[in-house]
């Protein structure tokens, strides 16, 4: 127990009616551990997701209310909910490191399903020797790129809240303290089967895996003889997360984003998008860009995140193989990466070139744009939105895209062979595949050099910033004239932004 512990569950009951226990709190004490948050003196709201909020069934008042600011910092429970950490392990930059866990994530029950959890609401007894706090940089970056994400249409966790505190926190200088609250269907990470098959504890394995199934994926339990693996649910489970890793990773790719650090406790069973530290979406497309300052060997460069979701995949097979038992069986539900992976992709590319149907060609035409931006560095947004408007008449005496590069007769060859391939390929007029491509190439993205801008205002109790920001990336597809300047090219000091693993 914490002696600063402020929770008081005494009439939550009427308080947070809508908050009920956590499902995978229940599946018992080999799982997940009791725990107090610690209080966060003096809170304040920093942030939040109204959006969200109505998705969970929340009444307009809740931003207003002393309790909901308790809830969501950690300082009131609720009566039936005890707060919980769970356990797990995992492979971090490619090593075993043993058992993890919830280091600074509180479970605090469910909302609508969904469940709540705060981050850097204190220590759990899976800190390892850390302080179990967050500090009000990492939280804003968290709770924006949640939100951005989603509106992108990218699998992610989300973020309802964002409280601070003037209390202090030390990392590389002295920070102020701050709790997100994330929301997702479930938390379960590759690491929590890890956890369990590495320490031989197959009976809590297989109940692990039973709740997954039973819980988000219950089409594996119908047998069929459709694929090799379809008749065991847990490959069937194996190959389903699989494809929507495969799925996560080629949103990813399509829009620029870099993770950072995909370790296999940071990667969600369910192909979420987890745990935002170190990430960042590229501004000059850079192949090999690698956006984690602590990630000395470029383990999680930017092109390398579809083999590091295969080699984590294979991971969580290793794991599930005491289950699955017929090794042919996971390896057949693996392999469908190798696939699903590329079209995913190709699907995605080709949209972003207006493309409904994509075969060789454009394929072809998806790669030679990519080597052509890659070898000049252009901003990969900027390159997207502004072919995206070209498109409406490609006309090749329009120059705004040709001027992004320095080798302007290769740009314009390109143009042209996208013209010609659109003509050959009888799309509907200019016009239409110019909107295809604006709904699906997005005018603002969560730069580096943005996330710092509200949070330095942040830091003097100024959200302003934080509040546009949020409004233009939740959605990120139109206009928004006021704000054309955070669509522009990052300034030169953004280069100097460094994003690490501290926070």
């Amino acid at each position: 127990m914490h002696e600063h512990l402020l929770i008081d569950a005494s009439n939550a009951d009427t308080l947070l009616p809508q908050v009920q226990p956590s499902r995978y709190a229940q599946l018992g004490a080999s799982f997940v551990c009791a725990i107090d948050p610690a209080a966060l003196p003096d809170p304040y709201w920093v942030g939040h997701s109204q959006r969200l909020a109505q998705d969970m069934g929340l009444d307009e008042s809740w931003k207003s209310s002393p309790q909901w600011l308790a809830y969501l910092s950690g300082n009131q429970g609720s009566r039936e909910c005890q707060p919980s950490a769970s356990v797990y392990s995992g492979h971090q930059f490619g090593v075993w490191a043993g058992q993890l866990g919830d280091g600074r994530a509180c479970s605090m029950g469910e909302l609508g399903g969904l469940e709540v959890q705060l981050k850097g609401a204190g220590p759990t007894p899976f800190s390892r020797r850390g302080d179990g706090r967050a500090v009000l940089r990492s939280s804003i970056r968290e709770f924006l790129c949640s939100e951005a994400m989603h509106a992108l249409g990218i699998p992610t966790t989300r973020a309802l809240s964002v409280t601070g505190s003037d209390a202090p926190v030390w990392r590389e200088e002295r920070e102020t303290a701050a709790v997100v609250a994330r929301v997702a269907p479930s938390f379960v990470r590759f690491g929590h089967f890890e956890h369990f098959s590495h320490g031989q504890q197959i009976a809590e394995l297989k109940t692990l895996a039973d709740f997954v199934i039973d819980q988000f994926y219950p089409r594996c339990r119908e047998s069929t003889a459709a694929t090799p693996w379809a008749s065991n649910p847990y490959a069937a489970m194996l190959a389903a997360v699989t494809q929507r890793t495969a799925e996560m990773v080629a949103h990813w790719q399509s829009v620029g984003f870099c993770h950072g650090v995909m370790n296999t406790d940071n990667m969600s069973i369910l192909g979420l998008t987890l745990d935002y530290g170190p990430f960042q979406f590229l501004d000059a497309y850079n192949p090999t860009h690698i956006c984690n300052h602590s990630d000395t060997q470029g383990r999680y460069a930017f092109y390398k995140q579809p083999n590091v979701a295969y080699w984590n995949l294979y991971c969580l097979g290793q794991a599930l193989l005491p289950l699955i038992e017929e090794q042919e069986q996971a390896i057949g539900a693996l392999e469908t990466f190798k696939t699903h992976y590329p079209d995913a992709l190709a699907q995605r590319m080709g949209a972003k070139l207006g493309f409904v149907h994509v075969q060789e060609p454009q394929r072809v035409l998806i790669e030679s744009a990519l080597q052509l931006m890659g070898k000049e560095r252009v901003d990969f947004t900027i390159f997207w939105r502004r072919l995206s408007h070209w498109a409406a008449n490609m006309d090749l005496q329009d120059e705004s895209v040709e001027d992004l590069f320095v080798d302007r007769s290769a740009a314009r060859e390109w143009l042209a062979s996208f013209q010609l391939l659109h003509r050959q390929a009888n799309s509907n007029s200019a016009v239409s595949v110019s909107q295809r491509m604006l709904s699906v190439n997005p005018k603002y993205v969560l730069r580096n050099h943005l996330g710092e801008l509200a949070i330095r205002a942040a830091k003097t109790k100024d959200f302003s910033v934080l509040q546009q920001l949020q409004t233009v990336l939740e959605d990120p597809f139109s206009e928004h004239p006021a704000h054309a300047a955070w669509a522009g090219f990052a300034p030169d000091w953004a280069a100097s932004i460094e994003i690490s693993c501290s926070s």
